[in-house]
Formats: C-alpha cells, structure tokens, sequence
C-alpha cells in the first residue's frame, strides 16, 4: 500500500539520507531506527506530506501522494513526539477536538471510554496542564483508539510511558494490525508486539 523510491532528504543544507526504498504492506510493522541526527524524524514527516523530499515518490495505494492530498491525510494517523494537546483543555476536550480535525465522529461517551482504556479514569475532565508527563502522553496517544485510519506514524510513541502503558500500546498496535492496517514508528525503548514480525530500517 505503501511504496518509497529512491527518497532523498535534507534539514537547510545538510543531506540525511539518499536513494532510500522501501514498500509497506497491510499488516506490517516497520521501525525506524538511526542514530539522532540522521533524519528519523524527518522521514516520518516526509512520509507523512509535511516536508518535501529532496528527490524520490511517496505512493498510497499506487498514487503520489502529492497528487492525493486531503483523501491521503484521511487514511492517516501521526502522533509526533510532541503531544500536540492544549494544556488549558481537559484530556476529553482535547480528544473529542483532535477527532474532529479528522473527520471522525466522537461522541462524549465513545471518548471517555478511550480516555478509560488508556489509564485517565476520574482525570477525563482535568486541565491536561495539571497532568504528569506520562499521563499527557496516555491522553495524546488516546487517538490511536478512535482512529480508523489504516496507516498509523508513530514518533517517539512510548515516550514518558510506565510499564502498564507500554504493554498497553503494544497490544493496541497488535489490534491495528491485525485489522490490516500499517504501523512505522521510531522508539528507543524495546516495542514487541506479540504474534507480528518487527521490520528494520536503519538510516545510517
């Protein structure tokens, strides 16, 4: 579903990675690996549309992505490393905001349920400014559990995560792959999902 060729990039001029190929299928799992510095992070953005390669295509379903736009954004979930969430909202608030940028109808009960499954029960309707780093994370990653889109990015995903939190974002990765859908991600904490073979891309 997902096809790259021969993508170059660069961060102003300095070049991180050429000629780079790769193809993604329903099911997958890819991590991105590299030392800091080599453009883990601008790949996912690339792949993601939100900064121009060098040179190279990025296909969805055989078309450039380029030329898809808004219809390729709606098959797509991105989760930065930051939790791009406002502080002075509650996690509710927050979720329910984020659903409705994507085009996904939320009702107040199905986003209290996700908020409830990723650990926030009782703090659903809390300033997310009054919320630890790990629960801000938890109230970030809570869009992977309203999301329908097949193909999820990921960045830094288990970022400020306890242990509960990693075991419960590796069994949700295992749902959304088991539902056909596509997961690239970078971590630099160990991520196993049971029953799925990791794939590796390493930018050197």
């Amino acid at each position: 579903m997902l096809e790259v060729s021969n993508l170059a990039c660069s961060r102003g001029d300095h070049p991180l990675f050429t000629d780079l190929s790769f193809a993604l299928e329903a099911g997958e799992l890819l991590q991105v690996q590299g030392e800091n510095g080599k453009g883990k992070t601008s790949l996912l953005r690339t792949l993601c549309g939100f900064m121009q390669p060098v040179a190279g295509e990025i296909r969805w379903r055989g078309e450039n992505i380029e030329e898809l736009d808004e219809d390729y954004y709606a098959e797509l979930l991105y989760l930065g490393h930051h939790n791009a969430i406002k502080d002075e909202l509650n996690a509710l608030e927050n979720l329910q905001i984020s659903a409705g940028l994507a085009g996904i109808a939320l009702s107040e009960k199905e986003a209290v349920a996700a908020l409830r499954r990723m650990g926030l029960k009782g703090r659903e309707h809390l300033p997310v400014k009054v919320l630890s780093q790990g629960q801000r994370r938890r109230a970030a990653l809570a869009r992977m559990l309203v999301s329908d889109a097949p193909l999820w990015v990921l960045d830094e995903p288990l970022t400020a995560l306890d242990v509960g939190a990693v075991g419960l974002i590796q069994e949700l990765l295992g749902e959304h792959l088991a539902r056909d859908g596509m997961v690239i991600f970078t971590t630099h904490q160990p991520l196993v999902v049971e029953g799925v073979e990791l794939r590796r891309l390493v930018l050197s």
